[in-house]
């Protein structure tokens, strides 16, 4: 059987590949990712405000070191508490290019198109072989209409696509009001990949301190139905290449997200709690269920369950919300 799939262009000999998570930062996590038969990897991300800072001399718009702003800063991690600068990162890549031979695709994460995006041009000259644009901001004013918001993404996308030519891939939070609409105009913007979701790491309460404070857990597979259902709708409706990321914990969690749509699935969670060798698991997996259902690819197999064969995925999708409510009934 043929479990070979394409993201980004790049051929993969298998759907899983490690997202973006801490164990981007060793190479030695990464040869032992490569050694236990991940597709490709994504590095940690490189934030926005590390660029902003190494350039300018400034974090969100402002000074650091102004007395009367430090309020207003103060809660972001200084220089030295990140693993890599912006320097450091691009010599990563290079490294990890020279280390391993899987693909490496490199991460940004911001929330702005601004001047910092011409550092993709660095990560592309270092060897990444794609890059992921993890555009993460939660609009906390009440003045911005919901359509700015989604233009901004856009334009910072078509910014980042029109500076290199290595593929770009998107990583995004569902919470859009019209989440179809903004794929599709990503999609001409000219992205390879979108990359559904990021997680939204909401802030919690600590009742001693009267304080919000951020926390961080790992994912479950509470958190999959999310991305199953975008991966439906999106599937045969964009060019872009399609990746789940986030609630993969087991092997038949892995084959839900292909069914449903994506041509790649990101593991980070799984990895973190059960080790690199669980990407064997995960594959081995995909080929008994693929053996079983007497399916001789991957190819094949992509996009079964989604929404593209049906001629109304609106009517689908309220038939499916109003079963699903029906369903309690005693």
């Amino acid at each position: 059987m043929d479990t070979s799939t394409s993201y980004l262009g790049l051929r993969l000999p298998h759907p899983f590949m490690a997202g973006a998570s801490p164990m981007g930062y060793s190479l030695d996590a990464i040869k032992r990712l490569e050694d236990a038969g991940c597709a490709a990897i994504v590095l940690h991300s490189l934030f926005e405000e590390q660029i902003s800072l190494a350039t300018e001399g400034r974090v969100a718009h402002v000074d650091p070191l102004d007395p009367e702003m430090s309020g207003k800063v103060s809660a972001f991690p200084a220089a030295a508490d990140y693993k890599y600068g912006p320097d450091g990162y691009a010599n990563h890549i290079v490294k990890v290019k020279q280390a391993v031979r899987i693909p490496v695709i490199a991460s940004l994460n911001g929330h702005t198109g601004e001047s910092w995006l011409k550092f993709a041009r660095v990560i592309e000259q270092a060897g990444a072989d794609a890059l992921e644009f993890n555009y993460y901001d939660v609009a906390t004013s009440t003045d911005v209409p919901s359509a700015a918001i989604e233009e901004n993404v856009v334009n910072a996308v078509s910014n980042l696509t029109g500076a290199i030519a290595i593929p770009v891939a998107v990583k995004l939070t569902p919470y859009y009001t019209a989440f179809g609409h903004l794929a599709a105009a990503l999609d001409g913007a000219g992205v390879a990949g979108l990359v559904l979701f990021n997680r939204f790491y909401q802030s919690n309460v600590d009742t001693r301190t009267m304080e919000l404070v951020p926390q961080a857990e790992l994912s479950t597979n509470a958190e999959l139905p999310l991305r199953l259902h975008w991966l439906a709708l999106l599937h045969g409706r964009v060019r872009a290449s399609l990746a789940a990321s986030g609630g993969v914990a087991t092997a038949d969690d892995g084959i839900k997200p292909l069914l449903a749509g994506a041509n790649a699935v990101q593991l980070v969670s799984v990895l973190l709690r059960h080790g690199p060798g669980h990407v064997a698991t995960m594959r081995q997996g995909l080929e008994r269920w693929l053996e079983w259902q007497h399916i001789d690819s991957v190819a094949s197999m992509i996009g079964r369950a989604s929404f593209q064969a049906h001629p109304d995925p609106a009517s689908l999708e309220r038939a499916h919300y109003i079963r699903t409510l029906q369903s309690w009934i005693r």
